[in-house]
Order: C-alpha cells, then sequence, then structure tokens
C-alpha cells in the first residue's frame, strides 16, 4: 500500500493511535501536519476534506478521505490483515474491542482540546479546577480498565492489539495531566513495557516533532 498521507497533530492522542496502527503494519506514510493549537482544522480547506474538523484524517492510495481513528484502525486491519490487531475469535475480538471503546468513546473525549477549552472559555474553569475535573473522570475509566486487561505485557494476548494502541496514547495524556497513575500498576507496567517497542516509541509525540 502506497500513498497514505495522514493529517497529523503531533500531542493528538487520536493521531497518535493511527501513526501506532501504521508502524505496526509496517507501512510508509506522509504526514501532513494540522497545527491544532493554530486553529488549522477549522481552514476553510481542512474543512472540505473533513468536516468535522478533526485529526487524524488518512488519504488512501486510492485517493478515499478516512476520518476517526479506529475507524482507520479498523480498515487498516481489515486491508492489511498482518501483523493482526485483534484476535482471531469472535469472544475474544469484542473483548478487545470493548477496551477500545472504553478508552475512545469514554475516557479520551474528555481530554479532547476542544473540551478544554470549552471547560475554560464557555465554564471559566480555572487550571486546578479543570485537572480536578479531568482527573475524576479519567481515575473513573482508568480504574475499570485496570481490572479489564489480562496480560502482564498487552492489554489481551501475546501482542500488541488495538487496545494497546489506544492505551498508550491515553496514558501520555494522562502523564501530561499529573494523574495519579498508582492505583493502576497493571495499565503502567503494560505501558512501560509497548513504549519500548520500535512501532510505538517511532510513534510517540516527541519522535514525530523532533523528525
Amino acid at each position: 500500500m502506497t500513498d497514505l498521507q495522514l493529517y497529523d497533530y503531533w500531542r493528538s492522542s487520536a493521531a497518535f493511535r493511527v501513526r501506532i496502527g501504521l508502524n505496526l503494519k509496517g507501512l510508509e506514510y506522509t504526514s501532513l501536519p494540522i497545527d491544532l493549537m493554530r486553529d488549522a482544522q477549522s481552514a476553510a480547506d481542512y474543512l472540505q476534506r473533513n468536516p468535522q474538523g478533526l485529526v487524524p484524517a488518512l488519504t488512501t492510495g486510492e485517493g478515499q478521505l478516512l476520518t476517526q481513528s479506529i475507524a482507520i484502525l479498523e480498515w487498516l486491519e481489515e486491508t492489511i490483515p498482518e501483523p493482526p490487531l485483534l484476535p482471531a475469535g469472535p469472544l475474544e475480538r469484542a473483548r478487545v474491542r470493548s477496551m477500545v471503546q472504553a478508552i475512545a468513546c469514554d475516557i479520551h473525549p474528555l481530554n479532547n482540546l476542544r473540551v478544554q477549552r470549552y471547560l475554560v472559555d464557555s465554564l471559566g474553569l480555572d487550571e486546578e479546577a479543570k485537572l480536578t475535573w479531568y482527573h475524576h473522570w479519567i481515575a473513573l475509566g482508568f480504574a475499570a480498565l485496570e481490572q479489564q486487561v489480562t496480560g502482564e505485557l498487552y492489554c489481551f494476548g501475546p501482542g500488541p492489539t488495538l487496545a494497546d494502541i489506544c492505551l498508550v496514547p491515553q496514558m501520555y495524556n494522562a502523564r501530561r495531566f499529573q494523574q495519579d497513575l498508582a492505583p493502576y500498576p497493571r495499565l503502567v507496567a503494560i505501558t512501560e513495557h509497548l513504549e519500548q517497542l520500535p512501532a510505538f516509541a517511532a510513534a510517540a509525540p516527541e519522535a514525530v516533532v523532533t523528525a
């Protein structure tokens, strides 16, 4: 697969997921940075491509634009089946997808930039109040996820899955916002292992912004 173009932002956790997935699949791609801090996602030309005004978005080799990180990752899994990022069995795949959705649907949106801006600009929260709000919801999500993971090196099974791809960016954000991670030793141990793997390390925000 060639000519993949990723509309990207170095510190976007959703874009981080897709970078990991592309790396695990061994795919080369061109990164097209969209500076969220300068509201480049709201520019007319970008909104014509992606009406949601979000990153990531991926242009396929056939010139089709895909949006939403989980949809992109599922497309990668369906078109490039090796190495697999979902288990073989239906029940096991559902377990992994449950963890994916817990992160992508329940946890991640709360630290999305536009949500954080709304808390400050529209509700008038100061930085301390914003972090208190954030910490409450992340702790709630991580407490459940800590019980869901079944492995010591990976969230589920003997290798990386979509759940691991979602976990690492979310843990990156949690550290960034000074979340207390002591209650989640399994999540911390899995993340520390994953961050040493080349596909994850090369996708990390610091690796991308200095590339």
